[in-house]
Order: C-alpha cells, then structure tokens, then sequence
C-alpha cells in the first residue's frame, strides 16, 4: 500500500478514526495501531509478515534474556542470537547473490570458472528499515542503555508501526516506546500540522519526484544516445527525483504519526541548502546517518585516535552506508565518493563549521554562501551518478558523456521532453523557492503560511491539491527507498 495511493487514503482515515474513538483505552489504541500496521505491511506480500512477526519476537524475548542472564557469557549468547539472525535474514535476503557473483566473477579473473547458486527471491519491503530498528534495541540493552519491553504489544509497535515501516525514519527504542506506551489525547494544532506535512510530502513525491522521474530515466536509460549537457540535466533530475521522492515519503511519515499523536524523528534538513559535504550528511537521511554514528563509527573510536584512526573510520561508516543502500558496486563506490568528499574536511577539522541554517534570519545568502551550496550540490549530483547507475560501466560511460566536446551544446531533448523539461523546471524553481522561505523549520510548510491570511493560505494549499491531483499518475508509482 502506496502513501500516494487511493487505498491508503482509504485506510488512513478509517484507522485515525477509530484510534481515537478508543482514546480512553490506551491498549486498544495499541492493538489497533499494531492490527493495522500488519495489514498495511501484507499488502505488499503477505508471505514476509511472518519475517517481520518472528524478527519482531525474536529481538523482543532475546531483550528479556539478556536483562535476566545471570552471567556474561549467557548476555553474550543472547545478544549474538539475535544480531547473527537479523543481520543473516538481511544477508540472506539482500547480500547473497551479490556476494555469490562477485566471487564467480573474483576467479574468473584468475582463470577459474565458477556457476555458483543463486537465490530467485523478492527482497522483503522495509527490512533494511525494521532490522535496524530490532538491531538497535538489543544493542542499547547489551549496553545497558535501556531495560528490555515487557509488553509485546508496546515493542512490537515501535518495530510496525506503519507510517515508519517500510522507509523509516530509523526510530530508537527510547525515543518512540515513551511515546507508545505514554496516553495519547487528540491535539487539534498537531493534527493539523501533520496534514500540512502530509500535503508537502505528497507535493514532493507527486509533483517534483515523479515529473523528474520520467525525465531521469530516460536520459540515464538511453544514455549514450544524448549530449553531455543533456546528461548533466539527467542527474540534476535525479539528484531532485530521489530528495523529493524520500523526503516526501518521511514528511508524509512523519504527518501520518502526528495524525496519532506521535512525533517521529525528522529525516531531513533542507540537505541542497548545505554549505558543504559535512553539512550535507547532518541534514540528508538523519536518521541512518546517526544509527551509523552511534553504533559503528563511535563505537570504532570516532574521531578521538589520531589520524589514521579517523581516515578509517570515514571510509568504514561510507561505505557501510553505501552498502546499506543495495548489492551493487555502484553504491559502493557511492560512497567512497562521499568518503573522498568528507575526508579533507575532518583532516582540517573543518567538518563542524556549518553547524547553523544557512543565511538564518535573512532573505538571501552571501556570494560565498550562494558558491558553497553550488559547489556541494555539484559533487553531491555527480556521486548521485553512481548511485542512479545500472553497473559500473554505465556510471563511467555516463561520466564520459558529460566530460565530452557535448558538453557545452545546447541539451538534445525529443520534442515531448523539451516541453516537459521546462514545466519541471518551473515547478523546481517554486518547490525551491518555498524549501528556501522555510528552511529554518522543520519542514517547509510548517510555519510559513501561518502567518498569511486565511484567504490566502486556503488558495495556497488548494493549489497544491489541484497539481497533485493534476499530476497523480493511474498507475501507481513506488517509492525510491521502498528497494531498500
């Protein structure tokens, strides 16, 4: 079930309504948060609920183990049942094949050849997401972070809920559970600001990502066919179609949750306004950057040995994230070229200078400010290449296009595209400009058009409604991370 789909619009309003007859009863609340959270996730496939269900029982009864073993040996036994099963189900699931071809393809190059298994499997939407949720919570009891959930109603709804299911943000045990298990009460200003979200996201998603969509997939699919200046159009298109594609799926997230009166973790930070590398990773997929953070890069030592400790981990926490992404050399290499990027910037420990929002408190940016957001948008579209790219060969290729005498032509678009290329481009213009007045909230629409008059702010969000509906495809359209 689609966030921008006419069953969800369906399910959302039933669910909301009938959560909130229950208010009195906390439990019930839960229960139904849990019922509808299982059924939105087998609309997808039915067959991997059972996956979820036993990961979920799983991390929830090894939590319970570890915080009554009355030994280390007998915690360490339950802490690595549980990370050895999530992380194989993971392995299994997303890495096999991958691993299995690379190695056929290893002794290939020494003369041995090889046909080795490979596994005709779907990959389970959202278990990227919910194993780093399970893998989290046991972890923070191993360390004794938090006590274990007794109640599996409670636990098993900080892992399903659905507004966070299948694309995060990654929630932490000690943030959502509190939430989960404290009585919730209707809050008409909460409410009202999640539907705000709610219409940003599916504004990001419907209008930009999707139009974006049709233009980066064709010049990335016929890529050899079009100029250098036409590719550089066709990763400019993706950079927006997967920032308006995520974060829409995390402001519709994060709206949903508000509808229940549930604050999730914000995701994303305005990234394309970042003034550098560093800054770009403080404010693009939030949640993962910092799961990384606290339980591998901190863990490794951080930035607290001497250099060569620092390199290493930059590199480590890269391409992990990388990885993460998919099994392919392509998001590997994804984020190497994010590591290279960062790498100068921790050597000079220039890597927390941009903490505060760019220009905050004025209308426009300095000169140099305007150079530096350019400037990281550059490299952030050109790692996007490969992280678009169908193999490593089609990334070079691709790059080979652009850095060719086409460069500076004039872009080579089919009639229909030239067309559709403009009015894109409109659009990304106004979806900036408004991304720009709201750059200091936690999403674009949250404050600004409070303060208009009602007239206005009504016909503004009317707008929105009608190109979304101008623009809401028959067919359909998944979510970039939804392969994730």
């Amino acid at each position: 079930m689609l966030f921008n789909s006419i069953n969800f619009a369906i399910f959302l309003p039933i669910v909301f309504c009938i959560y909130w007859i229950l208010s009195k009863n906390l439990k019930a609340q839960n229960v139904l948060l849990l019922v509808s959270s299982y059924f939105f996730y087998s609309c997808w496939d039915y067959r991997f609920l059972f996956l979820l269900i036993f990961s979920t029982f799983l991390d929830y009864y090894t939590g319970i183990k570890m915080s009554e073993a009355s030994t280390v040996k007998a915690k360490k036994f339950w802490f690595w049942l549980s990370i050895s099963v999530n992380v194989g189900f993971l392995g299994v699931f997303k890495y096999y094949n991958f691993f299995a071809e690379s190695f056929a393809e290893a002794l290939a190059n020494i003369g041995l050849h090889v046909n080795p298994a490979s596994l005709d499997i779907v990959l389970p939407v959202g278990i990227s997401f919910y194993t780093f949720h399970g893998l989290s919570y046991v972890i923070d009891i191993y360390k004794e972070r938090i006590k274990p959930e007794k109640d599996f109603i409670d636990y098993a709804v900080f892992v399903s809920f659905f507004p966070l299911l299948v694309a995060g943000p990654i929630e932490r045990a000690t943030h959502l559970l509190p939430q989960i298990q404290r009585k919730r009460t209707f809050n008409y200003t909460q409410a009202a600001d999640g539907l705000r979200q709610i219409l940003w996201g599916l504004f990001k998603k419907v209008v930009i990502a999707d139009n974006c969509a049709q233009l980066a997939n064709t010049i990335f699919n016929h890529s050899d066919q079009y100029s250098g200046s036409t590719l550089v159009l066709g990763a400019v298109f993706f950079a927006f179609q997967i920032y308006g594609d995520f974060s829409g799926y995390s402001d519709i997230a994060l709206g949903t949750a508000r509808l229940f009166g549930i604050e999730l973790l914000r995701n994303f930070a305005f990234p394309y306004f970042s003034r550098d590398i560093a800054e770009f990773w403080r404010r693009w997929h939030i949640s993962l950057t910092t799961w990384f953070r606290d339980y591998l890069y901190i863990p490794l030592g951080g930035s607290k040995g001497g250099t060569w400790v620092k390199v290493r981990n930059t590199f480590i926490i890269f391409i992990v994230s990388g990885f993460w992404h998919g099994a392919n050399w392509t998001f590997i290499v994804w984020g190497l070229l994010n590591a290279i990027y960062f790498l100068p910037l921790l050597l000079m420990n220039k890597n927390r200078q941009h903490i505060e929002i760019v220009a905050q408190g004025k209308y426009f940016p300095s000169i140099k400010e305007l150079l530096s957001m350019a400037a990281t948008f550059a490299l952030t579209v050109l790692a996007w290449i490969f992280f678009r790219a169908e193999s490593l060969g089609h990334a070079m290729r691709y790059l080979g296009g652009i850095f060719s005498k086409s460069l500076l032509t004039v872009p080579n678009l089919e009639k229909f595209y030239v067309k559709l290329t403009g009015i894109t481009i409109v659009l990304l213009v106004f979806f900036l400009l408004i991304e720009w007045i709201g750059r200091e909230q936690q999403y674009a629409l949250a404050k600004i058009s409070l303060r208009w008059p009602r007239l206005l702010r009504w016909s503004f969000y009317a707008f929105l409604i009608f190109l979304i509906g101008m623009y809401m495809s028959t067919n359909e359209t998944p979510f970039i991370y939804f392969q994730f």
